[in-house]
């Protein structure tokens, strides 16, 4: 298997509702025209992660009528690559400084990359299927979106299996 190298961009500052997305100077000319979006793709690098919680291949959500997950049939953190993805709302640029609404990301995170939002690219053409579970807490959290450290989502799981188990 041949070597993938990341090399991050910037970081996540949080300040409340809001975040800052800090770009590296040497990538401040890849941000030309950005703000003609009002909307972006945030990949950062989920750095809390550990090396052991890399290989977590199942989970059970500590929720009633939550069924045993397979890692890649859910959004949970620990995972082979921990690669976060978050659409957010571009509120202003500031030279190298992107500030947005809604970015699901630590203070400190690293950011590999950054992608205007195009609907005709990112979102499905066909009707979104989802699970009964995920219907069920998506209507108890439909009035706030939640953030929850890493360690908050590691304490709401259960590992059941592992690469090496």
């Amino acid at each position: 298997m041949s070597r993938i190298e990341l090399n991050p961009i910037g970081f996540v500052k949080k300040e409340d509702e809001f975040s800052k997305i800090i770009v590296y100077e040497r990538y401040a000319d890849a941000l030309e025209r950005i703000e003609s979006y009002n909307c972006l793709i945030i990949l950062y690098w989920l750095h809390r992660v550990d090396e052991r919680d890399r290989c977590v291949l199942k989970i059970k959500p500590k929720f009633k009528d939550v069924p045993v997950l397979g890692i890649f049939a859910t959004r949970f953190p620990a995972r082979p690559n921990p690669i976060g993805l978050t659409t957010v709302e571009l509120i202003k640029r500031d030279g190298n400084i992107l500030i947005v609404r809604g970015l699901d990301a630590e203070d400190g995170t690293p950011v590999i990359d950054i992608k205007p939002f195009i609907p005709l690219f990112d979102s499905p053409n066909v009707d979104v299927k989802l699970p009964p579970w995920v219907l069920r807490h998506l209507k108890i959290h439909e009035k706030s979106k939640h953030e929850h450290s890493y360690d908050e989502i590691l304490r709401r799981v259960e590992i059941v299996k592992r690469c090496d188990s």
